[in-house]
Order: C-alpha cells, then sequence, then structure tokens
C-alpha cells in the first residue's frame, strides 16, 4: 500500500501531484485554520487530543515528534504531557503553516514530511499525529520513517477521523464536514480556499482506506502490538510500539 486514498480529480489529477497541492493548500489556509477547528472541532479540540496522547502512553520526560504538526494543536498537548522535562518537536511541509503555529518557545519546528523526517535514528520516544494520515503520499514509507526516528520501545500514537459504521451516521458526518462545516468556512475564512479545505477535508476521509489496511500496514513496517482504539464511532486513534531490539 502507498498512498492513503486514490488521486480525487476534483483537485489534482495524478498522484504526483498530491504533495505539491496540498501544500500549497495549507500554506493559504493556515491563517484560519484554528478559527475554523474550533468551530468544527467535533469532540476533537484539545481536550481529546491529550486524552488521546496519554492513553497511548506519552510520558512526562518524553523525547516527542509531532508529525504534520501544522499550526500546533497536537504539539501543544503533547508538550502539556511531556511537561518541562520533556522534549516536543514539531515537523511539516507546509511553511505557512508552521508560521502560523502559536507554540512555546522550547518547541522546536522543522520543515519535513512524514515520509523523511529531518531527525537522527532513535530520537525520540513517542510519536504523534493528529489527522494528518490521509495527506501522506506514502503510507509505507512513512511508518518505516518512524520506526526509524523511534527509539527502542517507542510508541507511536496516529490520530485520524474515520467513516462511522451505518448508512445513518455516515450521511450525518457526510453532511456536516461537506456542506455545512465549508459555510461556516465561508463566513469565518480570510481566505477564499478555506471553504474548499473543508471539503476536501471530507473527501479524503471518505475515500481513504480502511482502517484493517492502516493496521497492517504499520505491523509491515516492523511494528508490534498494533492497535486501533475508537472513540465515538468516528475518531480513531492507531497506536503501536517499537520493538525493544
Amino acid at each position: 500500500m502507498s498512498a492513503p486514498h486514490p488521486p480525487l480529480p476534483e483537485y489534482y489529477e495524478h498522484e504526483s501531484q498530491r504533495g505539491g497541492w496540498v501544500k500549497e493548500l495549507f500554506d493559504r489556509t493556515a491563517v484560519d485554520y484554528d478559527r475554523i477547528e474550533r468551530y468544527m472541532a467535533l469532540g476533537s479540540g484539545s481536550w481529546y487530543r491529550r486524552r488521546a496522547l496519554s492513553r497511548a502512553g506519552l510520558k512526562a520526560g518524553m523525547r516527542v515528534l509531532d508529525i504534520g504538526v501544522g499550526t500546533g494543536l497536537t504539539a501543544r498537548q503533547a508538550d502539556l504531557l511531556a511537561g518541562m522535562s520533556g522534549e516536543v518537536t514539531g515537523v511539516d511541509p507546509s511553511i505557512g503553516m508552521l508560521r502560523r503555529a502559536l507554540l512555546p518557545e522550547r518547541i522546536k519546528l522543522l520543515v519535513g514530511s512524514a515520509e523523511a523526517i529531518p531527525a537522527p535514528a532513535a530520537s525520540a520516544d513517542f510519536l504523534s499525529m493528529g489527522y494528518a494520515l490521509r495527506h501522506i503520499g506514502d503510507l509505507g514509507a512513512a511508518f518505516t520513517e518512524f520506526l526509524r526516528v523511534l527509539a527502542p520501545g517507542g510508541r507511536i500514537c496516529l490520530l485520524e477521523i474515520t467513516l462511522p459504521q451505518g448508512r445513518v451516521p455516515r450521511a450525518l458526518l457526510k453532511t456536516y464536514m461537506r456542506r455545512i462545516v465549508p459555510f461556516m468556512a465561508r463566513h469565518l475564512a480570510a481566505d477564499p480556499e478555506s471553504p474548499r479545505l473543508m471539503r476536501y477535508y471530507w473527501d479524503t476521509i471518505e475515500a481513504c482506506t480502511s482502517p484493517q489496511s492502516i493496521l497492517q500496514a504499520i505491523r509491515d513496517a516492523g511494528f508490534i502490538d498494533v492497535e486501533r482504539y475508537l472513540e465515538l464511532g468516528i475518531f480513531s486513534e492507531y497506536r503501536a510500539r517499537k520493538p525493544q531490539s
């Protein structure tokens, strides 16, 4: 398995265009991202992120890599859990998002991608990713890279929105994410592309490969104790551990 979903012709035609198109979209809409997220959170706000990271084993003193850090929504919660004795580094390909990140000065921010993390091998105890899994170009390469940068025994926690079971819950979520959220974005956003970002957000959720495929790809990369915790039928937490040796 490589990409988490096939190319979406409404936005880009070929897989080779994905990375550049997504980066440009996030660069442009970074100015609106936090504002829109507060309204569309659906339970995925700061309290949920912090609780999910804690459930996955993030503790004080850990060295944390937050991949797809964006404006820092997950990194802030990781920093609270890691504490002053820990260390949090955020990585993202979008310079526009990094410039909008409102984070404590002790959090390092680096330009990079999930498939090419600018960090030495075995340099992190914990790796997090908040709702960016669908934007990776190559899941297998990313999970292999996650394994590389983690120290033996290190853990991952990948947060993602998953299609709910049942036609009615799916229809309700699609109406909210594909229609209501873009409508709100039109009234809240400074950049005219922000409503499009919200439509793209849903379309990638709908097109994303199954949780079972993601779990298998994590196992194939060499992780152990691979599991998925599901909250409210929508919020998936993919968790795993690097072997000790």
